[in-house]
């Protein structure tokens, strides 16, 4: 799969571009139609765990975190982390094909230009 967000009409679609697009539209079909989005990745690593809906990604981090806890993983627990809002496009597109990328993002998260305005 060769996931890539998409901003259109101030969604967030997400597509997977091995997908053939439609004969008759010439569009590809998409996989998320959301209006935030989220990327829960591994501090220490970068490493993306899971993106997507917000509500979806913060309940999965929230489960993920206690069960590693519950098996004695708490630092691995700890560098759970769950960015989420309207990101640029560009960001999290390289956060799906760059790996480690997500850790140098966060680093820089407070003077990323909001998501939708770009």
């Amino acid at each position: 799969m060769q996931m890539q967000y998409q901003l259109k009409a101030g969604s967030y679609y997400l597509y997977d571009m091995q997908d053939a697009p439609s004969a008759v539209t010439g569009e590809r079909r998409f996989k998320l139609k959301t209006d935030l989005v989220a990327i829960a990745f591994d501090l220490f690593t970068g490493e993306v765990r899971q993106h997507g809906n917000p509500t979806r990604i913060q309940s999965w981090a929230n489960h993920q975190r206690r069960r590693l806890r519950a098996a004695g993983a708490v630092a691995e627990a700890n560098d759970l982390v769950v960015v989420s809002g309207p990101l640029p496009v560009d960001e999290l597109n390289k956060c799906l094909w760059v790996s480690g990328y997500c850790r140098r993002m966060f680093k820089r998260l407070g003077s990323l230009p909001h998501g939708k305005l770009i």
